[in-house]
């Protein structure tokens, strides 16, 4: 095939198609986001000291906003490495594109915002946190390993492994309180 003849993908495709982000990328953000969430609002409940959901949230999303913001620019300066080039728009994307990571951590924030506005007890709100966080684990287990092609029963498998994370750091909650 002669060289003028010759067409190359990104002028065919669309723009978003080649910028969309692989799945499993969305997904590792994700579970990261959801164990991060479950060991914080394990830590920040201790034993013996005032109740403040409210500041606990906080602390959650805010750990969460400075863990994507440094995965993504870790990103970037892995790039910047090995291209030698200035940083440019596409490399803000790689510290945009940790929302998952965010994302993950609201269901989080939103039971500790409601244990703040007194729905229930602060207790309460961590247990549910680590309840909802650990079965999710296991439905993004599922789904990442669906995605990668393997079958119903090998992506379960999987689920379960990534929700042992999850009772894990209620074993360890329940230990340490």
């Amino acid at each position: 095939m002669s060289r003028a003849n010759h067409v190359r993908p990104e002028s065919v495709a669309p723009r978003w198609i080649l910028r969309h982000r692989p799945p499993e990328q969305s997904l590792f953000s994700g579970i990261y986001g959801l164990v991060l969430a479950s060991a914080l609002v394990a830590a920040l409940d201790a034993t013996g000291e005032k109740a403040d959901p409210g500041q606990d949230a906080l602390w959650v999303l805010l750990t969460a906003l400075a863990a994507g913001a440094a995965h993504g620019y870790a990103h970037v300066i892995a790039q910047r490495a090995s291209s030698g080039r200035a940083a440019t728009m596409s490399r803000l994307r790689l510290v945009l594109a940790e929302w998952p990571l965010v994302a993950a951590v609201l269901p989080t924030v939103g039971i500790l915002l409601a244990a703040m506005a007194g729905w229930w007890s602060e207790a309460t709100a961590v247990d549910t946190a680590l309840l909802l966080n650990t079965v999710a684990l296991f439905g993004w287990g599922t789904w990442a390993a669906r995605i990668a092609g393997y079958g119903w029963p090998s992506s379960c498998r999987a689920g379960s492994l990534d929700m042992l994370i999850g009772l894990g750091i209620i074993l360890a909650d329940a230990l340490i309180d």
